[in-house]
């Protein structure tokens, strides 16, 4: 039986789900059968390929457009494209949906998650810490161990407490910590202006993200409550 997995918004970490799923020979009882994002396919298709970090894509990318159905074909695996903003309208149930990875930012609760279920799919994960009403929030190697099969929504944390709680957990585990600051530093984020421009909640970054230091509140201390 194949897993089948669709992604909710292919921006950066959503192309890295891809990548690293084509990357490896894990997953060969797993396929990936629709991305949705508000980006035209040839942008999708050209990020997919070329990527200013990782590099070139070592696969083959190439689009399709069919009887009105827009295609990322990825290896030869056709996925399906969307452009749809309200996630209702998402056929998971028409294409047997098991797992929806939820990588746009804009959900964040078991409210939102619960759109791609009631659209059919089974399952959502999370890319991004979520509200306190998941299921579960894992770091994977920490407490993934602790899923309860019966879980249907469930966070990832963030990418700070993926790389801070293995080391904090070890300290703990061998010295005790009480209390602690942390300080978590990018070289940009991307909503930030490479030059002056306007920002529509915060007017640090309202800067150049090439000549500012921008401090910023971050979910990190909730992320470590949950999983330590």
């Amino acid at each position: 039986m194949t897993y089948r997995i669709a992604i909710n918004g292919y921006g950066r970490i959503g192309r890295c789900v891809l990548r690293a799923f084509y990357e490896s020979t894990s997953y060969s009882d797993m396929r990936l059968v629709a991305v949705n994002d508000l980006a035209d396919i040839a942008n999708l298709s050209h990020l997919t390929r070329y990527d200013s970090t990782h590099g070139r894509f070592l696969g083959s990318v190439e689009m399709s457009s069919e009887a009105a159905q827009k295609n990322l074909i990825v290896n030869g695996d056709k996925i399906r494209v969307f452009n749809e903003r309200d996630v209702r309208k998402l056929p998971w149930s028409e294409l047997e949906v098991d797992l929806v990875m939820e990588c746009s930012g804009a959900f964040k609760d078991r409210e939102t998650a619960q759109l791609h279920t009631a659209g059919g799919a089974s399952k959502v994960l999370f890319s991004q810490p979520a509200e306190s009403d998941v299921d579960a929030t894992l770091v994977y190697g920490i407490n993934h161990e602790t899923l309860p099969p019966s879980a249907t929504i469930v966070s990832n944390a963030s990418c700070t407490t993926n790389c801070i709680v293995p080391v904090l957990k070890t300290i703990d585990e061998v010295f005790k910590i009480e209390s602690g600051v942390i300080t978590t530093i990018h070289s940009a984020m991307n909503d930030q202006p490479v030059i002056d421009s306007y920002h529509d909640d915060d007017l640090r970054k309202t800067r150049s993200a090439m000549q500012s230091i921008i401090p910023v509140d971050t979910a990190l201390a909730k992320g470590i409550e949950r999983i330590l």
